[in-house]
């Protein structure tokens, strides 16, 4: 049976993503920090490694870029909230054999799995053409913004719905997580860019291109 190590911040996810494959593959264990999930998966050297893509430290590309350095032939397969063509096209850059978003079921997700563990590229149906159009040269690189280079993946990710106009409810609904955490994500992003108001944020992220 194929074996897995599950990466996620939320523990009821991790749970919830437990069962779901209970019986379909074999969960090693699971881990809710960068620095957790690198020991875990360098003791127990799973199949495959499912990681969300927006953790603090780092996010997935951290675990990824942490683990193949001391495991270069571990697979990855990314399991995200997020269909934003920047993530998906980031965490396959990191090493990501795989993309699926978190509306897969369990019998999807533990076929995905085991694709991944077999050497197949995995993707959801509408995340593939990303991913083709990224290598074939179809999506240009944008010049990184400096100021968007020091805000976390999580940090860009609540801008980004800041930016297409999601009240914080909204937000934290969509990324799973509470709405104070989705204040305390403003208040970080309004002290590195020096800003004062969310009209100011707001603007800024527009004319960085992230309400595209």
């Amino acid at each position: 049976m194929t074996s897995v190590v599950i990466v996620d911040d939320h523990q009821l996810f991790r749970s919830g993503v437990r069962t779901e494959l209970d019986g379909l593959v074999d969960v090693l264990g699971d881990a809710a920090t960068v620095e957790d999930a690198v020991r875990l998966v360098i003791e127990a050297e799973p199949d495959v490694v499912v990681l969300d893509v927006q953790m603090p430290g780092g996010g997935g590309a951290e675990v990824i870029r942490q683990v193949t350095e001391r495991r270069p032939a571990q697979r990855f397969l990314a399991l995200s909230v997020s269909d934003a063509p920047e993530d998906v096209i980031a965490i396959i850059r990191a090493g990501a054999r795989g993309y699926v978003t978190k509306t897969i079921s369990g019998p999807e997700l533990a076929d995905a799995v085991r694709r991944v563990s077999e050497g197949d590229a995995v993707f959801s149906p509408r995340l593939a053409g990303f991913v083709l159009d990224a290598f074939a040269g179809g999506l240009p690189e944008r010049e990184v913004d400096p100021q968007l280079d020091q805000l976390t993946t999580r940090e860009r990710e609540v801008l980004r719905h800041i930016a297409r106009g999601y009240m914080y409810k909204e937000i934290a609904l969509r990324l799973q997580i509470s709405p104070k955490t989705v204040e305390a994500h403003v208040s970080s992003v309004l002290r590195k860019l020096q800003l004062s108001s969310r009209h100011e944020l707001t603007r800024w992220a527009s004319d960085v291109g992230l309400d595209s």
